[in-house]
Parts: structure tokens; sequence; C-alpha cells
């Protein structure tokens, strides 16, 4: 095992055929996260077998993108502003397409994930603050998802919250048993969990029956998003609960579990694979935020019931709102399809920044329950806390947090794919590094202006 201090060898002839510059790392990489996955899914030579292998990271991916923190945001702007958030659905998910492609690029041209360059590249005073931000931005999450999937839970089996939030915790234990099957076993899981979440909401907007030229029309960008700072608030929200911190740590490592090969032409052609998975994934992400949004806005806003925030109340009002007695139950077993879901894939991008950041070499079991441990004690703490009253509040506050601590991520991400020395040939092209510097300043400007507001009232 290579020592985290041992200098690359760039003379290699493995080396120089990847085409890369190691020595612009300061470290090696040593083992990768999540290793005991990292290259098992055998990819074949040839025909759409080839392309099908690929298919799975980018819905995983996905499940980050729709989860229980964003139907708060989602729910919230719908009741508030109507239709008007639509647009800022668009341009975060356009976003996210970039930084996931660009995720993707990182793993496979330097091999390292997100947590890993980081590590490699940034002095210890650099890299252990990121990982403290990373380690917030998945607490954050959690604390999102726990709630979530609790409330799931209770509004279905009448389960307590907070014996709910203790049933979360057992996801680690259904994740190491996928696992054991393989991890085609647990991406498929995952997948099931989407299609369900997906028939549930396609019938609730049959039923709502909302006025699709107003649809249409709330695509279109308005300033008065950011003048409007309860608007800009709610905009951040969505902003930090569909590009999330956490996916882009976690799409770069569960991107190695393809055995593609070490050639410049195998790379290239699986970073392509990789960037169409992903590509569809999150439009499929797009689809369901904007039908929680559209929901929202042609049940609630619509009849004026400007106040709905929490899930809880939203549950409860479906039902008459949509004429419809099994209005709720499809809402609430969506809500717990989410929740479930991204608990998992929280747990497996906790685990990854853990290993990436510190370098763990413990049995993948223990190491699970660790990192689960860090993301659900605070998760389930808060949780409890405040009971079932003001979750919503809680669930929109979360994402704040985590579009606050985005350009932690992002920057450094952006910083790595557009540098020649640490990608090689494999570098971003110009007019991506380009949009991608842009997507960082609009995500610092708007937290800054976030901030700004904060400090002002």
């Amino acid at each position: 095992m290579t020592s985290p201090q041992t200098r690359p060898d760039t003379t290699s002839p493995k080396r120089q055929a990847e085409g890369l510059s190691l020595g612009k790392w300061k470290l090696a990489r040593g083992e990768a996260a999540l290793s005991d996955v990292h290259r098992t899914i055998s990819v074949p030579q040839v025909g759409w077998r080839k392309a099908a292998a690929f298919f799975g990271p980018g819905y995983m991916v996905a499940v980050g993108y729709m989860d229980p923190g964003n139907w708060a945001t989602s729910i919230a702007g719908g009741s508030t502003f109507g239709y008007a958030l639509l647009v800022v659905a668009l341009v975060s998910n356009i976003m996210a397409i970039v930084l996931q492609s660009l995720c993707a690029r990182l793993a496979i041209a330097s091999g390292r994930d997100l947590a890993q360059a980081c590590r490699d590249a940034f002095p210890r005073w650099v890299s252990f603050p990121l990982w403290i931000m990373a380690e917030i931005a998945i607490i954050a999450t959690d604390i999102a998802e726990v709630i979530g999937t609790a409330i799931g839970l209770n509004l279905l089996f009448g389960i307590p919250l907070e014996l709910g939030v203790i049933i979360t915790a057992l996801d680690v234990f259904l994740i190491l048993w996928l696992q054991t099957k393989g991890f085609r076993w647990l991406e498929a899981f995952i997948i099931t969990l989407l299609g369900v979440i997906a028939v549930s909401f396609g019938i609730q907007i049959l039923l709502a029956d909302p006025n699709w030229g107003d649809v249409i029309r709330g695509f279109a960008p308005t300033v008065e998003i950011v003048k409007n700072p309860q608007m800009l608030y709610l905009a951040l929200g969505i902003l930090g609960a569909t590009v999330m911190p956490h996916n882009l740590y976690l799409h770069s490592a569960i991107v190695q579990t393809r055995a593609y090969g070490d050639s410049l032409a195998e790379k290239r052609q699986a970073l392509r694979y990789a960037t169409i998975d992903s590509t569809i994934a999150l439009m499929f992400a797009l689809l369901i935020n904007c039908s929680i949004l559209i929901l929202a806005a042609s049940t609630f806003y619509a009849t004026g019931r400007t106040e709905i925030a929490e899930l809880a109340d939203a549950h409860q009002l479906m039902g008459p709102l949509l004429g419809a007695s099994y209005a709720p139950m499809l809402f609430a077993v969506a809500l717990l399809a989410c929740g479930l879901n991204s608990t998992v894939t929280a747990t497996l991008a906790g685990q990854a920044v853990m290993e990436g950041f510190l370098q763990m070499r413990l049995p993948p079991w223990l190491r699970r329950l660790v990192t689960r441990g860090i993301a659900i004690i605070p998760a389930a703490g808060v949780t409890i806390f405040y009971g079932t009253q003001g979750t919503g509040e809680l669930l929109i506050l979360t994402q704040v947090v985590l579009s606050l601590q985005l350009s932690f991520a992002v920057v450094p991400l952006v910083m790595f794919t557009t540098s020649r020395a640490k990608m090689g040939d494999m570098v971003a092209p110009t007019w991506l590094s380009v949009f991608a510097i842009c997507i960082a300043a609009v995500i610092i400007a708007l937290n800054l202006k976030l901030l700004l507001d904060f400090v002002a009232s």
C-alpha cells in the first residue's frame, strides 16, 4: 500500500500512459475511497452493454437532488410565490449537470475523488477545514433526510417521530446487506424507489391539473428573486437543495466503481458515458423537483394557502384540495421513498468524505457505522428537540446551510478540473472551464447577498 506521504512515481510506464503529470499533486492517492467496491463492476469491450455498464451512478447522485429538504423548499416556494421559482429549479439543475460532469472528469482523469484531491493538493491547514465544511454539509443533509423519513413513517404508519428517527439509523445495515450482493444491487434499489416517486407525483400532478401557461411562464427569469429577501432565501434553499455539496464528493467516488481501464482512450470514453448517465438522471430529478413546486403552486398558492411549509400540513390538505382520498397516501409514499434513498446515498457520501480526507483504515461495517454516527447523532438530536412542529422551517434552514457550504466544494472542484497540470490531456475544455467559473462566481455572489441581507435585517 502506498504511504500517504510518498511522492507518486511519475516515471513509471503506467503513469506515463495515463498522460498525467501526477507530480503536480503533493501526495500520492493511496487507497481509493469506498475501496471495497472500487473497480468492481466490469465494463464490456464493445456494444450497448459497455454503455449500460455506466448506467447507475448518475441516479444515485440524482437522489440528492430530490431529497426531503428539497421538498420543503419547493413546497414553501410554490405555496408562497406560485410558479415564479421554477426558473431557479431549472438554473440550479443546469449548474448541477455541469458540476457533476466535472466530478466524473476529476475522478476518471486523476483516479481521485474530490475529497482525496483536496487532501493531495492542499496543505493540511486548508484540507482539514474543507473536511470540516464537508462534514457540516453532510450533517445538514442528514437532518433533512432523517426528518423526511421520520415524517413519512409517521404519516403512513403513525410511528412517532422520535422512533422514526431511530429507525432511519438502520439504513447502514441495508447498505451493508445490499453491497454483499454487489454494488449493482444497491443501484437497483435506488432506481426502483425513484420509479415509485415518479409514479406517485405523476398521479398527483394529473389530479392537481395546473395551469400549464403559468407553469411555462414560471421558467422565465425575474429580477424580483434577487430584490425580494424572502424569495432570495427560498431561492438559495432551492439551490442548496439541488446542487448539494455531498453529491460532488459522492459522484467522484462511485464513478470509480467501474473498471474502465487506464489508457487515455478508455478514460475519455468512460467520461462520455458517465456524463450521459448523470445528465439523463439529473433531468429526471428536475422533473420531480418541478412537480413538487407545481403541485404546491396549483394546490396551495391557487387556493390562497400561501403559508404552507410543513410536510405534515401539506399531506393533511392534499386530499381535500385534490379531491382524492388516496392523494395523501401517494404523497407520504413518495416522501418515504425519498427519505430512504437519500439516507443511503448520504451514508456513502459520508464514508467517501471521511476516507478521502482522513485515509481511515477500518473494516467496511465499522467505517459506515462511524461515518453514519457522525452525521445522524446531531441530526437525530435536532429532530427530537424540534418535534413535529417547525420541521418545515428547519428543513429550509438546512438547505440554506448547504448552499452556504457549496462554495467550499465547488471552488476546489473547478480549480482541479481546469488545471492541465493536474488533469493532463483530460483537462476541461475552455468553454466548460469558463462556464464552471461563472457558476462558482454566481454561487459565491448569491451567498454573499444572503449574508448581507441577514446582517442588514
